[in-house]
């Protein structure tokens, strides 16, 4: 593949940006910062990469505090679309692109009477290329949701237990045998987030086209001491995904994206959905814009190597698999068993928002059902609002914060505004993290990647941010 991206200075210049990048990266809900949880320090050495996220029936009940319920402000319903709406929506994107900065953007709606699908913007900033519905995009932390679903599956053969300790399946986790797996996959196991680690963050934006592998990320983690007891409260940490993936890989007997495709992405229909190996991506493809860069400017993130987010944010999907995704995720059918589904959608809040909780590799706010996805110049949005059976996919082709937030935040939030009125997409950004592009000049930006929000680190979907 042709390389776009300018060349990289030979050394890091002092930017000034946060660990904002590690927020992408989770690409869901990172929102440690909300949740009161420990902030990592700002780096002066580089930027800090970001890559940013049910089973449920039409009739099944999600469980959680003030999240379970329908919404806070009223019942889920959306608004049957006609003419006048759908022009209301197309004006409603664009003018949200716009204040954003977003180059590109393919948006999918869909309710048992209703489709609507749409592209707006370029795939490629210097061709002019327009986006297509066919394209595949790097979905950052939506990764999680495959994830955890391989786990799901390994308990429904009875070879994982959910309040197993991750040391029954793996050594050398400190305080292995106080974290659970289930833990892990509530973002409540108190491990380091690597994607913090200021080493990491040096040696991923000085060659991003590296590979890493799962045992290098998780030394980054490792130097660390845990930020809390297990359990103690909520920090969305990409750590949690990788330890989980070796988990999958281990008892399944397979690597991660063998396991996938054949126990994951095959049986749920997804036939253009794959976890790469190297930073391969299928055609036809959006380029990604990035300000997650060691000077500060915007660079062509397209073929960066995606390994540093592996399990937790290297996934790579289309439209139409990800529309298909979004209600085996939220009801577990055909994948999830009943039983093991209602574990999943256990879930907790995360505050400060009384409408914002996080489950097993999956978030509710204000009804629905997903994950958030941010890496570098990549970010996506995969939601279900079950009681209306509504379906909402947005892919978009950069992370660049506006005003401290993920632009897929306020395009999801403007077409939330317009469909389901009384369930429109919020999510907090996180105070006091800085958004890793900020330039040299000084300008930066909170941000929450993702999903309730944590701090942005290198490409993998670490955007809850939640991303």
């Amino acid at each position: 593949m042709t390389k776009t991206r300018r060349p990289r200075p030979a050394a890091p210049r002092s930017t000034g940006r946060a660990t904002a990048a590690a927020l992408a990266l989770t690409g869901l809900l990172a929102v440690s910062a909300c949740s009161g949880g420990s902030q990592p320090a700002r780096q002066a050495g580089g930027p800090a990469v970001t890559a940013e996220p049910a089973a449920l029936s039409p009739s099944a009940t999600y469980s959680g505090g003030a999240s379970g319920s329908a919404s806070a402000s009223g019942s889920a319903s959306v608004v049957p679309l006609s003419p006048a709406l759908t022009t209301r929506l197309d004006a409603a994107i664009k003018q949200a692109m716009s204040e954003v900065g977003v180059p590109g953007v393919i948006v999918g709606y869909t309710t048992p009477t209703d489709t609507y699908q749409r592209t707006f913007g370029v795939s490629d900033k210097t061709s002019g290329a327009p986006m297509t519905t066919d394209m595949y995009m790097r979905i950052g932390s939506v990764t999680k949701t495959f994830t955890t679903t391989g786990i799901l599956r390994l308990v429904d053969q009875g070879k994982v237990g959910l309040d197993d300790p991750i040391s029954k399946y793996l050594p050398n986790v400190p305080g292995g045998d106080g974290i659970t797996i289930r833990e892990l996959g509530d973002m409540r196991s108190g491990l380091y987030n690597y994607t913090f680690d200021p080493d990491f963050q040096q040696a991923f934006f000085a060659d991003p086209d590296r590979p890493f592998t799962p045992a290098e990320l998780l030394a980054y983690a490792f130097k660390h001491p845990a930020n809390f007891a297990p359990d103690a409260k909520f920090e969305y940490s990409n750590t949690n995904l990788i330890l989980l993936g070796l988990v999958v890989e281990k008892v399944g007997g397979q690597p991660l994206p063998e396991f996938l495709k054949q126990q994951v992405f095959t049986p749920a229909g997804l036939s253009r959905t794959s976890l790469p190996t190297d930073a391969a991506y299928p055609s036809p493809h959006a380029h990604g814009y990035t300000n997650q860069t060691l000077s500060g400017g915007v660079e062509d993130s397209t073929d960066w190597n995606p390994s540093w987010a592996w399990s937790a944010g290297a996934v790579i999907s289309t439209l139409d698999d990800l529309h298909t995704w979004s209600k085996v995720l939220a009801t577990g059918n055909p994948l999830i068993n009943p039983a093991t589904q209602a574990e999943r959608l256990k879930a907790k809040d995360v505050g400060p928002s009384p409408d914002l909780a996080y489950g097993f590799g999956l978030f509710r706010t204000h009804g629905w059902i997903g994950h958030n996805g941010s890496l570098p110049g990549y970010e996506s949005v995969v939601l279900y609002l079950p009681e209306a059976q509504a379906s909402l996919v947005i892919l978009l082709n950069t992370d660049i914060l506006h005003d401290g937030s993920e632009p897929s935040t306020a395009l999801a939030r403007a077409i939330t505004q317009i469909v389901s009125p009384n369930n429109v997409y919020t999510l907090p950004a996180p105070p006091g993290s800085a958004s890793p592009s900020a330039s040299s000049s000084g300008s930066s930006s909170a941000t929450a990647t993702g999903s309730p929000t944590t701090p942005r680190t290198p490409g993998a979907s670490a955007s809850l941010h939640i991303s």
